[in-house]
């Protein structure tokens, strides 16, 4: 079973730290997905995912290592472009636009403080989307696929 979905989440900008594992987790329970996996992909240049423990210290610590590691500032895209958001097609490389994340017996293959999430890195508020592709095998008598 292969199934296609779609997350939309609107974001404020500038590194926000957004938590999906609710969000993916009742999409692998209404595919009624058993063993498999789950493929997630931010469409955009300008935000990331990754997992993270999702509580107030690191989510506030994430940003902040993001403005050490790449600081707002003049670099050749905004140069070209003029939006001052070269900073943030530079973090969103740097940590990525996909995550992969194992299901067995139903569930995330999670760490107990493992959190999946969205890092909107653009320096405005945006309408972000996120493909989460479901594939494996389902439970008996599940709900039939959906998409692709």
């Amino acid at each position: 079973m292969i199934r296609t979905e779609r997350l939309e989440i609107r974001t404020r900008g500038n590194a926000e730290v957004v938590d999906l594992t609710g969000d993916v987790a009742r999409l692998v329970s209404a595919a009624a997905l058993r063993e498999g996996q789950v493929l997630l992909f931010v469409v955009g240049s300008t935000a990331a995912l990754t997992t993270i423990e999702f509580e107030p210290g690191l989510v506030r610590d994430l940003p902040e290592l993001l403005d050490r590691l790449i600081p707002a500032g003049r670099y050749h895209h905004d140069e070209t472009w003029h939006d001052g958001n070269g900073h943030s097609h530079l973090r969103a490389s740097l940590m990525g636009p996909s995550l992969t994340v194992p299901v067995s017996g139903g569930r995330l293959l999670l760490g107990t403080w493992q959190q999946i999430v969205l890092v909107d890195m653009d320096v405005r508020p945006r309408r972000r989307e996120i493909v989460v592709q479901l594939s494996g095998d389902r439970e008996r008598g599940g709900a039939s696929p959906r998409g692709v």
